[in-house]
């Protein structure tokens, strides 16, 4: 019975500390979330043809999800306004570790 309080009574310690250890990076926006790890290089992809003349490449890139990166593949967004420019987000080293700013138009 001992071991079973003791199971409880840990549960929010172990949720806390899973929490900590497997920052997730889509959380809400503007919530830097640090990573210790450095991301893997980009993968190589295949643009293919634009599906019209309006169209942009997005590069794919890694996301931290899960305790672990994951490749989000690239694709093909309409712009804005006919002299928009995409803005590739980028992972920056800082003091803390690795974060990902956010791609955005320009």
């Amino acid at each position: 019975m001992s071991n079973r309080v003791f199971s409880r009574a840990s549960l929010p310690a172990l949720a806390l500390l899973a929490g900590l250890l497997t920052a997730c990076v889509s959380g809400p926006r503007g919530e830097v979330v640090y990573v210790r790890s450095a991301p893997p290089a980009r993968i190589v992809e295949v643009e293919g043809v634009a599906p019209g003349p309006n169209f942009v490449w997005i590069g794919g890139f890694h996301v931290w999800q899960g305790g672990a990166y994951v490749w989000t593949p690239g694709r093909w967004a309409e712009r804005p306004h006919p002299n928009a420019r995409w803005v590739a987000g980028t992972w920056k080293q800082h003091s803390r570790g690795w974060y990902w700013k956010e791609g955005h138009w320009k």
